[in-house]
């Protein structure tokens, strides 16, 4: 009945259900009770819908200034004003919590549910340009005395969410006529998973907004085939990742390999064992692991460092890379040097060392830069630190 509306909810937590379906009494039972906050307004402001509550007011006001459109008018231009001032809210909330929107993991969630918003709002209230960031001034005033993390990132969080409507808005009108060209060629009331796919890694269509969309204009989305289609990406993406090597080549049997790269950069050297690899990015490179070397391998997000070895008769051979792999520092290099039991100069290139490293300081004195000027809330998931640039 329209105006029966659940306000509470009880789970009754006594049984465990194993495996095989039986049930087994829980050694403390207890009883969980659901109400929510705006319910809770709801029931004490006697009206008939949390969007009613002045929990919700202030934001569907903005909106419809904003946007010039009536709350209550029109049953689709609501349903998007409502997900609006939800969505703002929720993702508010987690991004002054220190998640901010990625492409993965809970990151990718935030992004859906912004990304749902922004396309309700495309559709229905006509918001062609960003305009849910200017919700979140809205909400820092109705609640930042409550939950003061909300002020502290104001600024924080307004940018990352006009961010994202300026990158997702970008696409999202070439997606949209995409998929109305797509619904208009199908014979079925259902879209492929590979065209599904498309819209997903073209204009990033995550697949549940792409599922709502379809269910609007009454088609459903073959879920399976668009798992198929991601899962083929991955397996390209495995083939172009990867490198055949073959056995090592030995040539002497030295004790453990010794990195002298802290106190020189330029030493003599023997070539302990080589080996050739394949991979179809870089082509043909030879792996070569010395007795000594000076070159520092790549970690912590720095890359190796980079040189050349001279023979003995003067000719050349250039170090592109430096790894770790099994506690061996290995070099890489496109051609094999001529004699291979003869000692070679060894020599890093002293100003990619220096840029390098001087480059890894910046990124952690940056690091502490925005964590004092944005707040704690800012971490470091991964840097790049090149001689020419970081990240």
């Amino acid at each position: 009945h329209p105006q029966v509306i659940e306000i509470w909810n009880l789970v009754f937590m006594q049984f465990n259900r194993k495996a095989d379906g039986q049930l087994e009494r829980l050694p403390a039972q207890h009883v969980d009770t659901g109400m929510g906050f705006e319910r809770l307004c709801m029931v004490l402001q006697g009206v008939q819908s949390n969007y009613d509550t002045d929990v919700f007011k202030p934001l569907i006001r903005e909106i419809e200034n904003i946007t010039d459109v009536t709350f209550g008018q029109k049953e689709e231009t609501d349903i998007a004003i409502r997900v609006i001032a939800d969505h703002i809210r929720a993702v508010s909330f987690s991004i002054a919590d220190g998640q901010l929107p990625s492409n993965a993991g809970a990151g990718y969630v935030i992004r859906r549910i912004l990304r749902r918003a922004i396309r309700y709002g495309f559709t229905f209230l006509g918001a062609k340009e960003p305009t849910i960031f200017r919700l979140v001034k809205i909400l820092v005033d109705q609640m930042g005395s409550s939950f003061p993390e909300l002020k502290e990132q104001q600024q924080l969080i307004t940018n990352v969410v006009r961010e994202e409507e300026q990158s997702f808005l970008k696409t999202l009108d070439q997606g949209l006529q995409l998929l109305d060209v797509l619904v208009a060629g199908l014979s079925t009331k259902v879209l492929p998973g590979d065209k599904a796919f498309e819209l997903y890694d073209t204009f990033g269509f995550p697949i549940d907004l792409t599922a709502l969309i379809l269910s609007e204009k009454g088609f459903g989305l073959d879920q399976e085939g668009f798992a198929k289609s991601m899962e083929a990406q991955k397996a390209r993406s495995r083939k172009a990742a990867q490198i055949d090597k073959e056995d090592w080549v030995v040539l002497r049997e030295d004790d453990q390999q010794e990195f002298v790269g802290y106190d020189t950069l330029e030493v003599d050297v023997r070539l302990v064992k080589y080996r050739k690899m394949t991979s179809q990015k870089e082509g043909v490179l030879y792996q070569l692991v010395f007795n000594l070397t000076p070159f520092y391998p790549e970690g912590g997000g720095q890359v190796g460092d980079k040189g050349y070895l001279e023979a003995p008769n003067g000719n050349i051979t250039y170090i592109i890379d430096t790894k770790r792999e099994n506690q061996e520092i290995v070099h890489f290099a496109k051609q094999l040097p001529g004699e291979l039991d003869g000692k070679f100069k060894a020599v890093v290139d002293r100003l990619q060392r220096a840029r390098t490293s001087q480059n890894h300081s910046a990124t952690h004195l940056m690091h502490q830069a925005l964590r004092s000027v944005l707040g704690t809330h800012v971490t470091q998931k991964g840097s790049a630190v090149h001689s020419k640039y970081l990240r």
